[in-house]
């Protein structure tokens, strides 16, 4: 997808907060820091729409962009951070899940990991709960640039076991720095829509 328009709609908390278009949504989730705004980012072909941050957390509402008046990507919490409050991971929790079960629109959930690292606990319960809940989902790998080509096979076994992946779940390698990954990811989300 060639993206020219891309508006950050809403940042919502609760149901009644969001958007009504009717788009297909996408939700886009990871731990903390693992380049869910850099992905974002190299997706709609924009420096800083996403905000970035070195300091995990950062983003604690269901920060809605629509894109192309087509869909709408929707970036919610990183999980997996021990630095907010219990009370606070606890709120994010139930939004999410609020949302992530609900939500008739959601057409995928967008799960990041890093390629460099065996998939956290954190990243398996919520691949876990994906599954659960029968939520189509989409595994992006980020970060591939910085594992060596010779690499990559085994470290996709390691994510796919891990995981304990469906086979009929894509697992895609990107790197927001080289592009890498991105019509396959497009592709992916376009035959969902």
């Amino acid at each position: 997808m060639k993206v020219h328009n891309v508006e950050m709609v809403i940042s919502a908390v609760r149901p009644n907060q969001y958007p009504e278009d009717g788009y297909p949504e996408f939700a886009l989730a990871g731990r903390s820091n693992v380049g869910k705004s850099s992905f974002i980012n190299k997706m709609i072909g924009r420096k800083s729409l996403a905000r970035i941050s070195s300091k995990p957390g950062k983003t604690q509402t269901l920060n809605f962009y629509k894109i192309e008046e087509q869909l709408f990507f929707v970036d919610v919490p990183g999980y997996g951070y021990a630095k907010v409050s219990k009370s606070e991971r606890e709120a994010w929790g139930k939004m999410i899940e609020e949302y992530f079960t609900s939500r008739e629109i959601l057409k995928a959930v967008v799960q990041i990991v890093d390629l460099r690292h065996e998939p956290t606990d954190d990243d398996c319960m919520m691949y876990d709960f994906l599954k659960h809940y029968n939520i189509p989902c989409i595994i992006i790998a980020t970060k591939a640039d910085k594992v060596k080509k010779g690499k990559w096979a085994q470290h996709k076994k390691v994510v796919k076991e891990t995981l304990d992946m469906d086979p009929s779940d894509p697992l895609i390698l990107f790197s927001s720095e080289t592009g890498m990954g991105f019509d396959e990811a497009w592709a992916e989300i376009e035959k969902r829509m």
